[in-house]
């Protein structure tokens, strides 16, 4: 069986930055990810729900992580 494979476009950048495990590395992973998505042209709407979950996922890692 022959199967087309999806083209897959290029490949999205990544960003990635090591954080303190406080409040502050909580709240500085919340503005980096609002800027790289404004830098990349992301909407008014993705960013500020991303903006949502990144503040949910560190303020968790700061409190339940180790």
């Amino acid at each position: 069986m022959n199967h087309a494979t999806p083209h897959v476009g290029a490949p999205a950048g990544t960003f990635t930055q090591l954080l303190s495990s406080t409040r502050r590395g909580a709240r500085l992973a919340r503005l980096l990810a609002v800027t790289e998505l404004r830098s990349r042209g992301a909407s008014q709407d993705l960013t500020e729900r991303a903006e949502l979950v990144v503040a949910e996922l560190a303020a968790n890692a700061v409190l339940h992580g180790r």
